[in-house]
Parts: C-alpha cells; sequence; structure tokens
C-alpha cells in the first residue's frame, strides 16, 4: 500500500473541504491517488466536483498582446524557478521581448520563435540570474473582436473572441474567464469522454440506488445539465452583474462569443513534492 503523507491529505482537504479522518481514509482506499480518490468520494458522497490542482509547481509569468484593430491577440507563458526570480527586471524584460516577437510574427512555435538571437539572450539570462528560465507556450487567437485581461499578478492571461462587439466587452468577458475558469465556451463544446465520466459519477451515488431507469435517466438529464450550465462560460452568471449570464451579456451587445484561451502559470507542470524535513535529511546525509 502506497505511503499517505501529510502533504497529500492536506491537498485533498484543500480541493474537497472533506475532515483530515475522511481524506485520509479515502486516499488509502485509492492507494494514494488524488484524483481517484475525488472520484471515489463524489460516487459515495454525492460530493460535488473537486477543486483543481494546484500544479502551480513552475513560477514565472504570463502576458498578453493585443493588435490595436483588436483582430487577433497573443498569450506568452515564461517560467523561472522562484517568484523571486519572476519579479526581476531583468527576466521581465526578456518576456517583454520574447511577447512582441511573438505577436509581431504571429509566432507560436517555440522552438522556431527561440532559434537563434533569442536562445543567447535566454542563456545569458540564465547565466546571470542563476536559474532555469524557459518559454514554455504561445497561443493566438484571432477573430472579429479579440480582448484580453491579465490579473494583476501576471500569473493569469485570457484572451476572448467576439463575433461582434468591442474590445472592451471582450476584456469584462476575458476578466469572468480569469477568475472563474470554464472549461468550454458553449455546453455543445464539452468532450464526449468528459459527459460520460460525469455521467458514470451521477449514477454512482448514493440517492440513484434503487431508482426505475425512467426515472434515473431523468435524474441524470437534470444534473449533466446542471453540470454543463456550471462549466460553459455562457451560461455562468457574470462576475460585474450576476444577473445576466455571459451569453446574454453578450447578445445585448450584439455579439457571440467564439472562443476563449486562458492561462495560468505552471498548471499542468508537476514536480516531485519533498517536505522541508526530509529536504534538511538529505541535504545532511549528502554532506
Amino acid at each position: 500500500m502506497a505511503a499517505i503523507s501529510a502533504s497529500m491529505v492536506k491537498e485533498l482537504r484543500e480541493r474537497t473541504s472533506l475532515g483530515m479522518l475522511e481524506c485520509k481514509k479515502a486516499l488509502a482506499e485509492a492507494g494514494g491517488d488524488i484524483e481517484l480518490a475525488i472520484e471515489n468520494l463524489r460516487k459515495s458522497s454525492g460530493m460535488k466536483a473537486a477543486k483543481k490542482a494546484g500544479r502551480t509547481a513552475a513560477d514565472g509569468v504570463v502576458a498578453v498582446r493585443v493588435a490595436d484593430d483588436n483582430s487577433y491577440g497573443v498569450l506568452v507563458e515564461v517560467n523561472s524557478e522562484t517568484d523571486f526570480v519572476a519579479r526581476d527586471a531583468g527576466f521581465l524584460a526578456f518576456v517583454d521581448t520574447i511577447a512582441d516577437a511573438a505577436f509581431a510574427g504571429k509566432q507560436t512555435d517555440v522552438a522556431a520563435l527561440m532559434a537563434g538571437e533569442l536562445e543567447s539572450t535566454r542563456e545569458a539570462l540564465v547565466q546571470k540570474i542563476g536559474e532555469n528560465i524557459g518559454v514554455r507556450r504561445i497561443e493566438l487567437l484571432e477573430g472579429p473582436v479579440v480582448g484580453a485581461y491579465v490579473h494583476s499578478n501576471n500569473k493569469i492571461a485570457v484572451l476572448v473572441a467576439l463575433t461582434g462587439g468591442e474590445g472592451e466587452l471582450a476584456k469584462d468577458i476575458a476578466m469572468h474567464v480569469a477568475a472563474v475558469n470554464p472549461r468550454v465556451v458553449k455546453g455543445e463544446d464539452m468532450p464526449e469522454e468528459v459527459l460520460v465520466k460525469e455521467k458514470e459519477i451521477i449514477l454512482a451515488q448514493p440517492d440513484m440506488a434503487g431508482k426505475p431507469a425512467e426515472i434515473a435517466e431523468k435524474m441524470v438529464g437534470g444534473r449533466l445539465k446542471k453540470f454543463l450550465a456550471e462549466n460553459s462560460l455562457v451560461e455562468q452568471a457574470f462576475v460585474k452583474n450576476p444577473e445576466v449570464t455571459v451569453g446574454k451579456l453578450a447578445k445585448d451587445a450584439g455579439a457571440d462569443v467564439t472562443a476563449f484561451i486562458r492561462f495560468e502559470v505552471g498548471e499542468g507542470i508537476e514536480v516531485e513534492k519533498v517536505d522541508f524535513a526530509t529536504e534538511v535529511a538529505q541535504a545532511a546525509k549528502g554532506n
């Protein structure tokens, strides 16, 4: 059986808001697999979807550029090892250089962008600062109207494309995306595998037991509809005015949301977690 560490229990508690003993038991039953533990908890208790993993192990910043005519925008993520370096003036100047170059050439291929002078600049900065620095990803979004929002700490940035309206509306919707983090623009955009998994979880919940097939199907349909509304941008209550949905906000302005791209520094990057006591012990052993 996999060892259940205090950090694993802490992460599960933060993501589910459940008690320590319940989280520890769920982890033990799942062999230490946090995602499986969450899935099992949802099946057994009807718990709502858990918060996303806070896997921001890599530090750095995101940057955005939008054309003056709002016809396109570019998002860039550049990573450092620590937040200290992510606030360094030299590092931030390098990020600006990368964002400007990607924007000017509508370039999303990191390797192609970095070939030559920019890679030499990166290597020189690594030597000067003493930390690894890397350009992780670049995305381009085009549309009749593109707007952007960057959170004040430069850790989250969003591009939104509309068929109508103005850049300020796109910026407002981008701010909503930064705060709420929807999965898709519209319900029909949700991947089929996500719906299949959600239906499996709903059917395994305690209040579904023993229900006639037709009743169970109606309950599943209702809960899937709610799941889609909660995770689809146009169905969500607008953060600046919860009385209207994002879709209604856009429609009233003669617009429609067609796409969004959201970058959060370090999302999806995993590193080995070592607690401080273990790290000290390993250092002492090495000496």
